[in-house]
């Protein structure tokens, strides 16, 4: 071996470290999971309930049986959760049933928060 070649590899790459024996390490930074948002529904006594029904299946997926019992549970105590999502769906899904119902001429409601 070379001199300079041996000198190289003596040489301290840091503390208690050198070039040959150097360990690379990667810092890896821990993801956060996006906070959910609640999407809720509020009663009002105007809104049909077959249009809450509606709604639900329509904007929210879900099958005739659950969303009559979700439009019950919010007819009944005055709000409900239909859903749980990240910030963008959440509010896109607000919106939409916020548009829906006033171009349908109803005063229904939908808003979210932070889980």
């Amino acid at each position: 071996m070379s001199s300079q070649a041996s000198r190289l590899m003596s040489r301290p790459n840091g503390p208690g470290r050198d070039v040959e024996t150097g360990t690379l390490t990667r810092t890896r930074s821990k993801t956060q999971r996006p906070p959910l948002y609640k999407v809720l529904m509020l009663n009002d006594d105007y809104t049909p309930m077959e249009f809450v029904v509606h709604v639900l299946e329509r904007f929210f997926g879900m099958p005739h049986q659950q969303a009559v019992e979700l439009m019950l549970t919010v007819h009944r105590k005055g709000v409900a959760v239909v859903g749980v999502f990240s910030f963008e769906i959440a509010e896109t899904k607000v919106t939409q049933v916020m548009d829906y119902a006033r171009r349908n001429q109803h005063p229904l409601q939908c808003t979210m928060e932070r889980e």
